[in-house]
């Protein structure tokens, strides 16, 4: 089969590799989407990856082939790359990390992912996907599901108002779960033009661009002079992290779902005597899986908006797509398309 291996910073190859084989309780899954995560760009980018590894961990495809003693899948079943129950005994949050660093974790070997054409997996760990959901929302199902683990932890109340600081794909589909959560309003700020678009497309309230505007001070103009109740900060760059502290209201909440892989500047001092909490998400559990296909069947979280561009790339093409994303231009989400 052919994969994109990984051959160190900004360098991944397209190579031909033994096509993998299921074992007794593996499935083999033909790869239709693979999108490509923010965390692989970082990894790509900063060269903190295991060469040789193939990245890949939001997906979905059919199931090509049973290993023995497999009985609850079929050859054909539509699924996506996860969100199954883990064996009994394992832990309640599978993807939370022991006590290392993230960039450790990086660093250490990983089953092969599914920028390839196939890719093998334990039976227990997909998930089927429901009849009504096109396969370009369901590879996209672990970042949602990031967004509603947000949520669900933010403990968002009936008519609450939500801060969105960036407009990447987890922070429109944090829009979009907040919304479903039953937010007042969402108000969403980001700086390129084309995903505020994207935002307004899927419901938010406010739009504004960081770039024209005080964020801080707009966000407190908007909620009469409070401030946002909770604040979802997706973007984990530059200042983001101390505005989303600034402008959540007293004893409001700010949740840290966007990754930094460089120091991120904080001054306590600006939103210390508010009782400001914070809450950091990474990853999520099989019930938020679920959670966001039943949304995405019901149309409470669409992904439409975010295929702009040249959002289907060729694996051929995966080079030129990560070396696109450092820089994003055109595109919200790209889907590789082995």
């Amino acid at each position: 089969m052919r994969a994109a291996v990984y051959k160190g910073p900004r360098h991944l190859e397209v190579e031909d590799v033994p096509t993998p084989r299921p074992g007794p309780g593996q499935v083999l899954v033909k790869v239709k989407y693979c999108a490509v995560c923010g965390s692989d760009v970082h990894r790509f980018q900063h060269g903190i990856m295991v060469e040789g590894a193939i990245m890949g961990h939001e997906y979905c495809g059919v199931i090509a082939e049973l290993g023995e003693g497999v009985g609850r899948w079929r050859v054909g079943d539509r699924v996506v790359g996860g969100g199954g129950e883990p064996p009994p005994n394992t832990l309640p949050h599978p993807s939370l990390l022991p006590r290392f660093s993230y960039r450790t974790y990086s660093l250490t070997p990983q089953p092969p992912g599914a920028y390839a054409e196939y890719v093998l997996m334990d039976a227990w760990r997909p998930l089927p996907i429901p009849e009504g959901v096109p396969d370009e929302a369901a590879c996209l199902t672990e970042p949602c599901s990031v967004a509603v683990r947000a949520v669900r932890l933010s403990g968002i109340r009936l008519g609450d108002r939500v801060a969105v600081i960036g407009a990447g794909p987890i922070g429109l589909f944090c829009l979009q779960a907040a919304k479903a959560a039953g937010a007042g309003t969402v108000a969403v700020s980001e700086p390129v033009a084309l995903r505020r678009e994207a935002a307004a497309s899927l419901g938010a309230d406010h739009v504004l661009d960081p770039g024209s505007v005080a964020a801080v001070d707009e966000m407190v103009r908007l909620t009469a002079g409070l401030g946002p109740d909770v604040v979802f900060e997706t973007a984990g760059i530059g200042p983001t992290l101390q505005q989303a502290l600034e402008m959540a209201r007293r004893d409001g909440l700010v949740v840290a779902a966007g990754v930094s892989w460089n120091p991120v500047p904080v001054s306590s001092a600006d939103w210390f005597g508010r009782e400001v909490a914070m809450k950091a998400i990474y990853g999520s559990v099989p019930q938020e899986w679920r959670h966001s296909l039943q949304l995405m069947k019901e149309g409470k979280v669409q992904v439409g908006p975010m295929l702009t561009g040249k959002a289907f790339v060729p694996l051929d093409g995966i080079q030129q797509a990560f070396e696109d994303l450092l820089e994003p231009k055109g595109e919200i989400q790209v889907l590789i398309v082995p």
